[in-house]
């Protein structure tokens, strides 16, 4: 071990680390990452981090469910995420009750909904989802499914105790004060 620094100060370091959620694969993860130098020049303000933009083809075809299909699905161009500009809807009616998922539907023609594909590129990262959410089942109506004994469908994200997955609920239910619309803004 080299003296150039003290016990003291590498406590330091390793609380400051600790502190901020850094685990041990982290620190083997920064002992062999190749530009060590970069992060020093951060740290005096010669270079600067840039997080990576979060682009999703919103024109793809969205993911299909084993034995579904899509009954419709609203292309949303390339869409650069950003979880701050996504706007949660409930209608008047789910404030105080349910809605009917086909009213809901007719309800949200005239909004910007997004769809699965954003739900399932959530799911790839969802270090990216709002912390918000977890009390919520937030739907994807720009994407709407038939299942093979044909009835409809829309998928949602939801937590489910230690993770996010998605869950659907049919057109025929009720949709309620924990069931937002993910918008667009």
């Amino acid at each position: 071990m080299s003296s150039l620094y003290s016990i003291g100060s590498m406590n330091q370091l390793g609380d400051a680390l600790e502190n901020n959620g850094f685990s041990p694969d982290d620190l083997t993860k920064l002992k062999q990452f190749g530009n060590l130098k970069g992060i020093k020049d951060i740290l005096y303000g010669r270079a600067e981090i840039k997080y990576p933009e979060h682009l999703i083809d919103c024109d793809a075809a969205p993911f299909i469910p084993d034995g579904w299909s899509v009954e419709e699905h609203v292309k949303g161009g390339l869409y650069k995420f950003n979880q701050s500009k996504i706007p949660l809807y409930l209608s008047r009616k789910q404030k105080k009750s349910t809605i009917n998922g086909h009213n809901l539907r007719k309800e949200l023609v005239s909004q910007y909904t997004l769809n699965a594909n954003i739900l399932d590129y959530l799911l790839a990262h969802p270090d990216l989802i709002s912390e918000d959410w977890k009390s919520k089942y937030v739907f994807f109506w720009g994407t709407i499914y038939r299942n093979s004994d044909g009835y409809l469908f829309v998928r949602c994200l939801r937590w489910y105790g230690s993770k996010w997955e998605w869950h659907c609920d049919w057109l025929d239910s009720g949709f309620g004060s924990d069931s937002p619309a993910a918008l667009a803004s």
